[in-house]
């Protein structure tokens, strides 16, 4: 499946351990941004999610690392997001150094919450397909397939 969405970061200076390398934290952090620029690419910036009562929530997230990130490197961050049935879905994210070659994959599991309840919505996909201006970029057309 090609990527959904991208957005690039340059590695910062103090995100980087004693060791020269990127910080573990950081790769979050990398993940965070993307899903976030993602979501609001597609409609649904922190205002939106507000105002209809409902936030983006992670329930889970498994990072493999593949390479080091050092200072100055640009790094594209990849955004694929999967639906299935029931409350969750997925996002899986590349990061990647310039040259193209991958230096760690995260794996996501996600939920759309009901911020006054405080419990998971059903089908996020419907949802998203009825409420952004862009549900394309989350990989759904507007029917909600």
């Amino acid at each position: 499946m090609p990527d959904q969405f991208s957005v690039t970061v340059t590695v910062r200076s103090y995100e980087i351990d004693m060791v020269g390398h990127v910080n573990h934290a950081v790769y979050h952090q990398y993940g965070e941004h993307a899903r976030g620029e993602h979501f609001r690419k597609a409609g649904f910036d922190f205002e939106a999610q507000r105002a209809g009562g409902m936030a983006v929530v992670l329930l889970e997230s498994r990072i493999r690392y593949l390479s080091e990130l050092v200072l100055g490197e640009e790094v594209e961050i990849s955004s694929n997001i999967e639906f299935g049935t029931g409350k969750t879905f997925r996002i899986a994210h590349v990061l990647r150094r310039a040259d193209g070659s991958p230096a760690a994959e995260i794996d996501c599991v996600l939920g759309l919450l009901d911020t006054t309840a405080r419990r998971l919505m059903p089908e996020p996909r419907a949802r998203f397909a009825a409420l952004l201006a862009h549900p394309e970029l989350l990989g759904i057309d507007g029917s909600g397939g």
